[in-house]
């Protein structure tokens, strides 16, 4: 494999760029491969709930595709926790990065803001404010995090519901993250 002549990233020249280019290409090539071997391994995360964070993401899924939702809502469902086991206080903005240049700035925002949306289901419990999606209220997003996290993410607990099995979503983990990732970096302050 080519290696960049570079010790710094200032020195690299035109063809050190063109290796890293390279290489960053055929990580995108294994991405869905890594995030469905994250999914399997979600199987074993215990966060004391009566199901395990896999079958969690199985149910939200489900109940998306059942719901007649596209194919990038779906695979959102499936993913939105994804991070849960190596970034739990923010994992939803990982999720969410991880997702960006493959999905619409709607899907991005609502997985983005989902951990935050959820509080409203349980915050009360803990004597804090339950509103506190509300102050995203006008956002043009903010409807559809609130359906997310009521249609999909919140109702997803369920040990005797019956969800779809992973291999189901497979084949849509895999078309969505094979086409080449539309995002432009000068626009990540602005989307934000």
């Amino acid at each position: 494999m080519e290696r960049v002549g570079f010790a710094h990233m200032a020195q690299g020249t035109a063809d050190d760029y063109r290796i890293v280019d390279a290489a960053v290409v055929r990580a995108h090539s294994s991405l869905a491969d890594e995030l469905l071997a994250m999914l399997k391994r979600a199987e074993t995360i215990d966060m004391g709930l009566r199901v395990s964070r896999l079958e969690h993401a199985l149910q939200a899924a489900t109940h998306a595709h059942r719901d007649d939702r596209d194919e990038e809502t779906v695979v959102a469902a499936l993913l939105h926790d994804i991070a849960d086991g190596i970034s739990p206080y923010n994992h939803a903005e990982v999720a969410a990065g991880i997702l960006r240049p493959y999905v619409s700035e709607r899907t991005f925002w609502v997985v983005k803001h989902h951990g935050l949306f959820q509080t409203w289901y349980y915050n009360h419990h803990h004597g804090r404010d339950r509103n506190l999606r509300d102050r995203y209220r006008g956002h043009p997003h903010y409807r559809a995090c609130v359906d997310f996290c009521a249609r999909y993410d919140q109702v997803s607990f369920d040990p005797n519901f019956k969800a779809m099995p992973l291999e189901a979503f497979e084949p849509m983990v895999r078309r969505l993250f094979a086409h080449p990732p539309s995002f432009d970096m000068s626009a990540v302050d602005a989307a934000t």
